[in-house]
């Protein structure tokens, strides 16, 4: 098998990942294609009897990483406050939970912030290895490890409906 036919292999997980990421279809395909094309590009970089599952998600992560500084840079911020929302607006149709808890899901995920929900998405959907994040996403496997922990505290916090605990960072 070729290395084109490998790649091709990977599209439905990049695809699965990139749509967890991002929670829009257009741009989730987009982002797929921007980082084929620069697998493909850079093909010669690739080390044959390395993981391409990794290459590919060190490559869309950096493209996703230059997308959204380059998107930050343009875009005019609005902060919204969840506890303006009045919640006796809402009911829930008898069968529906289950599906409102995946809503709910999805909505916690794209408030975690982008460095926990990329290490909890590649984790928890991709099944990668802690060792596997650390090398696409260029990080320590400790920075791993503290990112899915305060993620999946974040995530339970939310989903619970409790307030996450904010932990001061020590900065060097």
């Amino acid at each position: 098998m070729n290395i084109r036919d490998e790649l091709t292999e990977h599209v439905p997980r990049l695809r699965r990942y990139a749509r967890a990421l991002i929670r829009n279809q257009e741009l989730a395909d987009d982002l797929v294609q921007d980082t084929l094309e620069r697998a493909l590009q850079r093909l010669s970089l690739f080390e044959p009897g390395t993981d391409l599952r990794a290459w590919l998600f060190t490559i869309m992560h950096n493209v996703f990483a230059n997308q959204a500084r380059k998107a930050s840079v343009r875009a005019l911020h609005v902060g919204l406050d969840d506890d303006v929302v009045d919640q006796n607006n809402f009911s829930v149709a008898p069968g529906e939970s289950r599906s409102l808890e995946v809503r709910d899901l999805d909505y916690a995920l794209q408030r975690l912030p982008a460095e926990q929900r990329e290490v909890v998405l590649l984790v928890g959907l991709e099944e990668m290895s802690y060792a596997d994040v650390a090398l696409t996403l260029g990080i320590p496997i400790g920075t791993v490890m503290s990112r899915l922990s305060r993620g999946r505290e974040r995530l339970r916090a939310w989903m619970t409906g409790a307030k996450p605990v904010e932990k001061l960072r020590m900065v060097k």
